[in-house]
């Protein structure tokens, strides 16, 4: 009996994803919880694995499409189903490399994805090709397809050099090219449609290349354009390390025991949660649809961790209810997860706030941009011995500067001095919080 297995809900505000890699096709013996394509969407690349069993019989996407939940991607001559694998959620699908395979089956290789584009147009065998306005399919790969979207071009405006009038990559970048220099625009251009301005032809005075955003790097800047919109204020302030390095002195055996390091991250995780119990407002979101404020109960604490593949936001869970061991423990994990391209796009959501600390890198402060629709984030930058007065001599003291970024339509600038404040005290006497 021919069965068809369909695209699985991909998370929560996932509409859609770029197939980056087909792993089985028609002719091959497919088995329950094999992954079949490796998925490229805005939050991560993930693996989809089978929910059925049996002989592919037909294959209907390729290398470079796009597919969205509930899309049929083949048919097999089914002889089993599993009742165990989730055909809906996010939990039935598995972050690249956590798949679980078949033994007889090698491990799929792990995906940059900044690199796991196809360098030449794929040949699918039943290519799915966009109309032209005229009623002619338009003679491109979907290779080249995703090209032009992601530049923000109707394909179907573009001229093909290729036999019969394909469309190369090249076509697309001379298309754009032409419309830049002739300070026209690409029909149909995202940036266009976005009221972007298009930039003069920097060909003129030199060699220059133009690269197509990864799927990451492409939402990562659609979001934060967004999120700019909300009127940013960021308070400033210092918090002496005098209190926190003793308490690593004396607690910090014991954490790395449990499986985490005592950092000033972990222990400023903890801090958030109580803070937020006393400035409810810096857990909440503002909507401006229905002239609301939403305040949150819960406390889910969002960490920018700096990867190969850009900025991505791990959440830990329930911070308010968890001691700074497990803390540790948890950032420890996920930021790892994160730099192995391993992390769920379950664990990217629910932040209510976030912190980023950039102290590793160097910087004496920055100005952290709010993630949207949380209303702050707290950035720590990297610390230094300062003179600070006692009240009879200057004595050398390591301070960690902070900078707290909110979102000027609900909080107000006395609170989020009063908010920032608080964690400097916490800081300076971390005893106060639960180890």
């Amino acid at each position: 009996m021919a069965t068809e297995f369909n695209v699985p809900e991909l998370g929560e505000n996932v509409k859609e994803g770029d197939v980056v890699r087909v792993l089985v096709k028609a002719g091959d013996t497919l088995a329950v919880d094999q992954p079949i394509f490796e998925l490229e969407t805005d939050k991560a690349t993930i693996e989809v694995p089978s929910t059925v069993a049996g002989t592919i019989v037909e294959m209907k996407i390729t290398q470079g499409d796009k597919v969205k939940p509930g899309q049929t991607v083949l048919t097999v001559d089914a002889v089993s189903r599993s009742s165990e694998v989730p055909r809906d959620g996010a939990q039935g699908l598995q972050p690249l490399g956590g798949a679980a395979k078949p033994a007889e089956k090698a491990p799929a290789e792990v995906v940059n994805i900044e690199t796991a584009r196809p360098t030449q147009p794929a040949q699918p065998t039943q290519p799915a090709q966009p109309v032209a306005a005229s009623g002619s399919v338009v003679p491109a790969a979907p290779s080249v397809r995703r090209f032009a979207r992601e530049l923000g071009v109707d394909i179907a405006h573009v001229p093909g050099s290729g036999p019969g009038g394909r469309i190369g990559q090249e076509d697309v970048k001379a298309f754009v090219k032409a419309s830049m220099t002739t300070g026209g625009s690409a029909s149909g251009a995202q940036g266009v449609r976005m009221g972007y301005a298009p930039l003069p032809d920097f060909s003129k005075w030199g060699s220059v290349e133009s690269k197509p955003m990864s799927n990451i790097r492409r939402k990562t800047a659609e979001h934060l354009t967004q999120a700019w919109m909300a009127p940013h204020v960021t308070q400033n302030d210092k918090a002496s390390l005098m209190g926190f390095e003793a308490f690593r002195d004396d607690f910090g055996a014991r954490v790395e025991k449990a499986g985490g390091r005592l950092t000033i991250t972990a222990v400023v995780i903890k801090i958030l949660a109580a803070a937020m119990d006393k400035y409810p407002q810096f857990a909440s979101s503002v909507d401006m649809a229905n002239n609301a404020i939403v305040f949150k109960s819960y406390r889910h604490i969002g960490v920018a961790v700096d990867t190969p593949n850009g900025l991505l936001v791990p959440v830990i869970r329930d911070v308010n209810t968890k001691t700074i061991t497990e803390i540790a423990v948890d950032l420890a994990t996920l930021s790892q997860r994160a730099r192995d391209k391993k992390l769920s796009l379950d664990e990217m959501s629910g932040g209510v706030m976030s912190v980023t600390n950039l102290g590793g890198i160097g910087g004496t402060s920055f100005t952290p941009i709010v993630n949207q629709p949380e209303v702050a984030i707290l950035g720590m930058s990297r610390g230094g011995i300062e003179p600070v007065w006692d009240g009879e001599q200057f004595v050398p003291t390591p301070m960690l500067p902070l900078s707290l970024s909110y979102d000027h339509r609900v909080i107000d600038g006395a609170d989020a001095a009063r908010f920032l404040r608080f964690i400097v005290e916490a800081l300076e006497s971390p005893l106060t919080m639960v180890l």
